[in-house]
């Protein structure tokens, strides 16, 4: 079996990447560990920054999520004993972002892979990358086994969408990968419920603990607590949640909550994670595979479009006028908004949380800080350019 792109992970990113590979006239063929069942059953955010709606649109992915998706115009900032603040991003930039689950872009995803026929093998084990660093008469394959028997595909180029635990960042020896990471001292308690949200996303800074009031659409919820990273989801019944939640949140927001039997409920540990380079020889990383970043600043997914904007242009530019350039850049252009959303992420979480091994000393900065974000224009201009996304970088 041959084909120009093999793409491992039918995540967010790899089936985007095969549809905007489509429509550049380049074929590709998805492998998938987990049943298409398994990968529709994880729950995941659903802020999406200004660039990844433009991304989705332009590639006609965006029918459901215009009619579905709520458009917001900033987020909320509140903190113990002081009032709310609202950072506005289309007052300041002239942009919204929207709400919209990633479970349903995976589903759209799906479809859209369906109607134009595009090979999925899902269930595929003992994947195995080969010839790809790029040495001279190299030609790159994969090995896997599906359905039982051994299977081959001979290709151009390989995209490792396959998240942190795959087969694709390991595929690049260590002598030539350097890793980067931090681990934060808790973890987020995130929970789904059938009840009205509040009106905007709203963080906040408590002595309890950082809470996030967040949104799916106007009868669904999520929320979520800071804990310590020892607490299991059987240590926190809804009869415990609800009160505490309430407790983080000021006196109207935390008014307005209505409680409900949860739907969901999950403990995520949270790390900032930096793989380098992203591109080895024939091999391309995207996505979970090349970087993690903490929920607070809602760049995960929009990092994995980010990824796979530079990487199908690069493709693009390579098939159609012979141009390696982007192909050359990709990994330095992708790690760049790669970085300003580690920075950003790393930024929220330490504005807002609560560290067990806090000094007064830091206390107070972080309180005038948050003091500084409160009744500054420009700084809050510069979160909302971070929060809202930046602008893809242009082509040479």
């Amino acid at each position: 079996m041959k084909t120009q792109v093999v793409i491992v992970g039918a995540g967010p990113a790899g089936l985007l990447l095969s549809e905007i590979l489509h429509r550049h006239g380049i074929d590709s063929v998805v492998l998938e560990r987990s049943s298409r069942e398994h990968v529709l059953s994880r729950i995941r955010a659903g802020v999406l920054e200004s660039t990844t709606v433009d991304v989705l649109r332009a590639n006609g992915l965006a029918t459901r999520m215009d009619a579905e998706g709520h458009p917001h115009d900033g987020m909320r900032i509140a903190w113990a004993g002081r009032d709310s603040f609202f950072v506005d991003t289309w007052k300041t930039l002239g942009r919204r972002f929207m709400v919209y689950g990633q479970t349903s872009i995976q589903e759209d995803l799906f479809a859209a892979a369906d109607r134009r026929g595009q090979p999925v093998l899902a269930e595929v084990a003992d994947v195995v990358l080969h010839e790809h660093d790029g040495a001279p008469g190299a030609r790159p394959y994969v090995t896997f086994r599906h359905g039982g028997e051994a299977r081959r595909i001979d290709c151009d180029f390989i995209a490792g969408c396959d998240g942190f635990h795959g087969v694709s960042r390991r595929s690049i020896p260590e002598g030539v990968r350097r890793e980067y990471e931090k681990v934060y001292p808790f973890g987020w308690l995130g929970v789904m419920a059938r009840v009205k949200p509040l009106p905007d996303i709203t963080y906040v800074n408590n002595p309890r603990g950082f809470a996030l009031a967040s949104y799916r659409n106007q009868n669904l919820s999520r929320y979520y607590i800071q804990v310590p990273l020892g607490d299991k989801v059987e240590d926190w019944p809804d009869d415990r949640f609800w009160p505490e939640l309430k407790a983080r949140f000021p006196g109207e927001l935390a008014e307005a909550i209505t409680a409900a039997d949860t739907i969901e409920k999950s403990i995520a540990p949270l790390r900032s994670f930096v793989s380098e380079p992203m591109r080895y020889g024939a091999l391309f990383l995207c996505g979970d595979a090349a970087h993690i970043v903490p929920p607070t600043g809602a760049k995960g997914l929009n990092l994995a479009v980010s990824d796979v904007f530079y990487l199908s242009r690069a493709m693009a530019r390579w098939y159609g006028r012979g141009d390696a350039a982007g192909l050359d850049g990709y990994s330095a252009t992708a790690l760049r908004r790669v970085w300003s959303s580690v920075r950003t992420s790393w930024y929220l979480t330490t504005l807002l949380h609560r560290f067990p091994d806090t000094s007064e000393f830091d206390q107070k900065a972080q309180e005038y800080e948050l003091d500084y974000l409160k009744n500054s224009e420009r700084a809050q201009a510069a979160l909302a350019e971070q929060y809202a996304g930046l602008p893809f970088e242009q082509a040479d």
